[in-house]
């Protein structure tokens, strides 16, 4: 997809599926690696729906439509996958071929390590960068699908990473998770409706 071309605009009224990337057990729920999970459970409370079952595929979703009421408004399948995170590919490409929604009308919400922080930036396409979450979506469909990376800042000392992805944020950074949730929720609908040159623009500090 043209990056200046508006999103949605082609193919014309295709849905947009946006894929909160997480662990499902609730004693993942406030890790670093679950910041998708959060912003998908924004989103949807946003737009007045709750995560159900998807049928067959093992992934929990939210369907309705952002933006301002009329043609400028966009479908949107908000989901959560269920197969913990080095599975996700499988729960979003069952989605993708249910819901009839081109890769490029896809968006992964997920943890980064080489950005500080509460820093966001938004791409299309490109390497995993380690991330498991990522390489199993890619390996299943491609790369070619949008990515709101939420920055969560490199492990302190000789800590490893899986165990520092797996830790809760600590108590300084939930201080302000609630408003970097927020702001990643914003760039998530911004690339749906705007596109992504304007979306990065606004969002890509």
């Amino acid at each position: 997809m043209d990056v200046t071309t508006p999103a949605g605009a082609s193919p014309a009224n295709a849905p947009w599926l946006i894929v909160g990337l997480g662990n499902p057990a609730p004693e993942y729920a406030m890790n670093r690696h679950n910041v998708g999970f959060m912003v998908a459970d924004l989103l949807a409370g946003r737009i007045g729906g709750k995560f159900k079952r998807a049928g067959k595929a093992q992934a929990q979703v939210v369907e309705g439509r952002i933006g301002a009421p009329g043609p400028a408004s966009r479908r949107v399948i908000l989901a959560k996958p269920m197969s913990f995170m080095n599975l996700s590919g499988g729960p979003v490409n069952a989605l993708r071929d249910f819901y009839k929604v081109p890769v490029a009308n896809i968006v992964a919400i997920h943890d980064e390590l080489d950005i500080d922080y509460g820093v966001l930036r938004l791409k299309l396409g490109g390497g995993d960068n380690g991330h498991n979450g990522l390489k199993s979506m890619t390996k299943a469909m491609g790369a070619d699908y949008h990515r709101v990376r939420f920055g969560i800042g490199r492990p302190p000392g000789r800590m490893q990473v899986a165990d520092f992805v797996l830790k809760d944020f600590s108590s300084a950074e939930r201080k302000e998770l609630d408003y970097f949730v927020d702001r990643a929720a914003d760039a998530a609908e911004a690339l749906v409706i705007e596109g992504l040159e304007r979306a990065q623009s606004t969002y890509n500090s």
